[in-house]
């Protein structure tokens, strides 16, 4: 087993009380081979810091997040990090009722600080747990390969930035399904070498909807595949359904489904961009990442633009076989009845490890570099 690895530059690379019975916990159920269960006790608060649980482990795991966990309320890593990661974890289950508070707002000015993320973790399973306030992107999945996400909540104002809900990268069958995300940017953002994700009843805003890319930014080859957004909502947005790549990249993006979406307020509810350049100035260039089999199909609600759907495509490799059907959309005069339509809208055999026998304070508020 890898050892479990803590980093915590801006606290004196001390642990604290409840961060050591995490890394403690984690170790010992790591090493049980009876499907363990790992607690986190409803009616408690955990201040932790930056911290990597590792395997592989020697059976699955169950997280199971009832209480909850906030960072802490000062700059904890002067790097890009994250706040939790599981790494190199196959068969893992994360859910709860329990809460995640990144208290992102002292960084939203300086980016890369995550709260959840999953490295290399394959079989995964989350479902049920809310994380809100994100410094950065709130979760995210790096190379795992079968990901199933179920009942997430995950909230932070719709001006932060870069407070993307989920994003994914080299991510294969992936399925979202049943959540809620509201931030300042993607619900759902899939970037390079990612397919087969499929994402359905998912409520998206305020935030910028449902995004593939961007991809080929520095003139790198990336690509997308066999993606479904399906039977969903978007409020309040920058976009609705979009895809966005860079000049100068290479790679394609293909098999793309968007259907039986409703949009309320949404500024561009479809939209395809081989201009991507994300406020800076780019020079045209000639090589970009091709885009073809894409479909659009049973849009229907209200946009605040008069153009509401935006297809830029490059001349020297144009889109092919992009369809539109059924696409039914109307200045946002009826955006508020949108909004109110929307409104009404153990087993035998294993052992628990619960982090408060492994002397974890649970109050919010002890020091970790005590």
């Amino acid at each position: 087993m890898r050892d479990v690895e803590v980093i915590m530059e801006d606290l004196l690379n001390q642990l604290g009380i409840d961060l050591q019975a995490f890394v403690q916990a984690w170790a010992a159920a790591c090493a049980d081979t009876r499907s363990p269960v790992i607690l986190v006790p409803s009616g408690k608060t955990f201040l932790i810091g930056e911290i990597t649980l590792s395997g592989p482990c020697k059976s699955s795991i169950d997280f199971r997040l009832q209480g909850d966990i906030v960072a802490p309320n000062s700059k904890w890593t002067n790097d890009k990090a994250s706040l939790l990661t599981f790494t190199y974890v196959n068969r893992l289950i994360v859910h709860g009722y329990g809460q995640i508070d990144g208290r992102g707002q002292l960084w939203w000015d300086l980016f890369n600080k995550k709260i959840l993320t999953f490295h290399h973790c394959n079989d995964l399973y989350v479902k049920g747990i809310t994380i809100k306030n994100g410094p950065d992107k709130h979760m995210t999945f790096f190379k795992c390969v079968g990901v199933t996400i179920s009942w997430v909540k995950v909230t932070a104002p719709g001006d932060s930035p870069n407070t993307d809900g989920m994003f994914f990268s080299g991510c294969q069958n992936v399925d979202v399904s049943g959540s809620i995300i509201g931030t300042g940017d993607d619900c759902v953002a899939i970037g390079p070498d990612c397919s087969k994700i499929n994402i359905n009843r998912v409520r998206c805003g305020p935030g910028h909807g449902f995004s593939i890319g961007s991809l080929g930014r520095d003139g790198a080859e990336q690509s997308v595949e066999n993606i479904r957004v399906s039977d969903s909502s978007v409020t309040d947005a920058l976009t609705g359904a979009r895809i966005k790549t860079w000049q100068g990249g290479s790679g394609y993006v293909r098999g793309i489904v968007f259907e039986n979406l409703r949009l309320y307020s949404v500024k561009t509810p479809i939209m395809i961009d081989q201009f991507y350049c994300n406020g800076n100035s780019c020079q045209n260039q000639t090589s970009a990442v091709a885009i073809s089999d894409v479909q659009f199909v049973n849009f229907s609600g209200t946009t605040t633009t008069e153009n509401p759907i935006k297809i830029l495509c490059s001349k020297s490799v144009p889109c092919k076989g992009i369809h539109l059907e059924n696409v039914k959309l109307s200045m946002a005069a009826l955006a508020v009845l949108g909004l109110l339509l929307l409104s009404l809208s153990a087993a035998v055999g294993y052992k628990t490890y619960n982090v408060l026998d492994f002397k974890a304070v649970g109050d919010g508020q002890t020091d970790d570099t005590n």
